[in-house]
């Protein structure tokens, strides 16, 4: 009887099943989650790119175009919480750190090295972008922050956070409707 016992295999299927289907389930979860993040990411960048295409001409109201976006990404998303911003310069090619004369040669901007004051706020910016849509032919770097909880609560057995942070942005140059709002550059010693 002993021997029969041991040598008996029914069941065995059950039990490498049972073995495996928590490894199968968080695989399978985890590749869900991989998917519908990039789901997501498509879903921003479709709308950011609306968003831009819209917020170049003359009558865009910010205000609707960044609740568009945010219904766009909560018909996916859900309770997502979407954070849009907007930047602008003078042109394109003012999207870097504002000039400085290193003295020192240190490649780095240090107290009392002359700037060039891109934006008029009498300090050296390494991004010198002003808050806002800017004006006629202004340059907008509109930049939209996503986050949202996982779609299974299993994220942390896989070592992953339980919030997911997706960002978004684009740049572009607003219609030439009007006169530009953005002052000369100055060169300033402090």
């Amino acid at each position: 009887m002993k021997r029969t016992l041991l040598c008996d295999e029914r069941g065995a299927t059950l039990v490498e099943f049972a073995i495996l289907l928590p490894v199968l389930l968080a695989l399978l979860m985890g590749l869900m989650d991989l998917c519908y993040q990039a789901y997501v990411q498509a879903v921003l960048e479709g709308a950011v790119q609306k968003a831009a295409r819209d917020a170049t001409i003359e009558a865009a109201d910010t205000t609707t175009i960044d609740t568009r976006v945010t219904n766009t990404i909560r018909q996916v998303a859900g309770k997502a919480t979407v954070i849009p911003s907007r930047l602008f310069y003078a042109s394109f090619s003012l999207i870097k750190p504002e000039a400085f004369e290193d003295k020192n040669s240190n490649g780095k901007y240090d107290a009392g090295e002359c700037f060039y004051d891109v934006n008029d706020n009498d300090q050296w910016d390494l991004d010198p972008g002003r808050a806002g849509q800017g004006g006629a032919s202004d340059v907008t770097i509109y930049r939209v922050s996503v986050r949202y909880t996982r779609l299974f609560p299993l994220a942390g057995l896989l070592g992953w956070s339980s919030q997911v942070v997706l960002n978004a942005s684009t740049r572009f140059k607003n219609q030439p409707y009007g006169a530009q709002s953005i002052p000369e550059v100055r060169k300033l010693c402090k």
